[in-house]
């Protein structure tokens, strides 16, 4: 039996609703709380345990700088994918409403889940509904 064309386009659409959904929930889960450094102050923090590294004798004290150093650069990483978080967001606010009421999915849930409150309510998404 075949497919009519508008169960394909449903389909196709929520494949896109769901990828759109799955990439920001990704990226709204590597985020840390607080305020983050700035990319400059990041490098500038790697090349100043580089530079203790390499002038360190103590063994013990050059793993620890070792260690801050990896920390850092897993921070740089993350916050240069944030650039992406915009785009992430617009996708998902644009599709957020239809997957939710689609799916069941509450204000709460999306809360729980990490999803800022200006982000839902940009979305269309209130309190109290799905």
């Amino acid at each position: 039996m075949a497919m009519s064309e508008e169960h394909k386009a449903a389909l196709a659409q929520g494949r896109r609703e769901a990828r759109a959904i799955k990439g920001y929930l990704k990226a709204v889960s590597n985020r840390k709380p607080g305020r983050p450094p700035s990319p400059d102050r990041l490098k500038q923090k790697i090349a100043d345990l580089t530079a203790k590294i390499e002038e360190e004798t103590d063994p013990l004290k050059t793993v620890e700088y070792r260690q801050a150093r990896i920390d850092a650069e897993q921070d740089l990483e993350r916050l240069e994918a944030q650039a992406d978080l915009e785009e992430l967001e617009e996708g998902f606010v644009e599709v957020a409403k239809s997957f939710s009421e689609r799916k069941g999915i509450t204000y709460a849930a999306w809360r729980e889940q990490g999803v800022p409150a200006s982000v839902l309510k940009e979305a269309g998404i209130k309190r109290g509904s799905s």
